[in-house]
């Protein structure tokens, strides 16, 4: 394989032998085979920290940097702060190839992360303090730089209106209300709402598990923050309950054990033992936004791109009257500040600073 197109999900190589010290080779006799099965726990532990998703990402990027670094007769290896500014900057003039767009700072951000943490993988340290990276992206970020597009929130009218749209006589139409009750009454990311199985310890894949009590749901999970309790409490109406709904799914799905939200099968009569991808969710707040009619005035392409699976956490945050750290426990924030970033409607002059101050 050669230099610039090293594998990028490498992670550290156990048990991979040097040509000079085939004793190392763990499919061989003696000690080191003997150390097989630790060299695989490692690696599932290299794997386990991030996630699948991030781990694409990453990989995608890497490509992408190697690529240009091939296209221009540069070297990945070893890593070369020079390279890698000189490479932001062509992201931000967009010319990483022919047609290419200038990217946002966001992606050129991600991007960098990316390289840097290939390189980790590899025991080797990039620089971003460096100057030809450090003052290069700090140009791009005055010069570019724009306030973050965020999605809009789905309110509490606009999600039964999205969950009335859906057949409540089909095993997809209950899965499909189950999965946007739950994930605007916990406040659930889409990763989190298809990582939940039926229980504890019930699947290698699963982040997390539910259980069903008198008052409500409990939902515990591991988040991008660690693992945390989310307490769904049980709705007015069956019509608009999460609790009401997961039931039902649970019932008429006949699942008991393993993942809790998967794939139906056999043209929607049965169910199937594949767990959903979070790409779904996303795919099904689209979906039902449209047919719920929802900013209709707007084109059907800007109402798409104006929703996706934050639109239910954001929702529960602009929606909710308790006191703010009730709604930053349940979506897993380590600050208020990051919990008003999710409100989009809420008394931003309750607390009159001007006023207090004796103006």
């Amino acid at each position: 394989m050669p230099e610039n197109d090293v594998d990028p999900t490498s992670a550290p190589s156990y048990g991979t032998p040097r040509q000079d010290d085939s004793e190392l080779s763990v499919v061989s006799t003696g000690p080191a085979a003997s150390l097989a099965p630790l060299v695989d726990r490692a690696r599932s532990y290299v794997e386990a920290a991030s996630s699948a998703n991030t781990r694409r990402a990453y990989a995608s990027d890497w490509k992408h940097f190697a690529g240009w670094c091939r296209r221009k007769g540069l070297a990945t290896m070893p890593p070369d702060p020079q390279t890698v500014g000189l490479y932001i900057t062509a992201l931000a003039s967009g010319e990483t190839a022919p047609r290419a767009k200038p990217s946002a700072v966001s992606t050129i951000e991600r991007r960098l992360s990316a390289i840097s943490w290939n390189y980790a993988q590899r025991g080797l340290t990039l620089d971003r303090r460096d100057r030809h990276i450090a003052t290069v992206l700090a140009g791009i970020r005055n010069r570019h730089a724009a306030p973050p597009r965020q999605k809009e929130a789905i309110l509490p009218e606009e999600l039964i209106a999205m969950v009335e749209t859906l057949d409540r006589g089909t095993l997809r139409g209950l899965r499909d209300r189950a999965m946007l009750l739950i994930g605007f009454a916990g406040g659930l990311r889409r990763s989190e709402i298809v990582a939940l199985d039926c229980g504890r310890d019930q699947s290698e894949d699963g982040n997390g598990w539910i259980e069903i009590l008198d008052k409500g749901m409990l939902v515990t999970l591991r988040g991008k923050t660690g693992w945390r309790e989310v307490e769904i409490g049980r709705g007015s109406s069956d019509l608009t309950c999460p609790v009401a709904a997961v039931e039902t799914w649970l019932k008429l799905g006949r699942i008991g054990h393993g993942p809790l939200f998967r794939r139906v099968t056999g043209k929607g009569k049965a169910v199937g033992p594949e767990r959903l991808k979070d790409q779904e969710i996303a795919r099904l707040i689209k979906k039902t936004v449209l047919a719920a009619g929802i900013r209709g005035e707007l084109p059907e392409a800007e109402r798409i791109k104006l929703f996706s699976g934050h639109s239910l956490r954001a929702g529960l945050a602009s929606s909710a009257e308790v006191d703010e750290r009730y709604v930053q426990k349940q979506l897993g924030h380590a600050s208020a500040e990051m919990t008003r970033r999710y409100q989009r409607r809420r008394d931003r002059f309750r607390v009159n600073l001007t006023k207090a101050a004796g103006l």
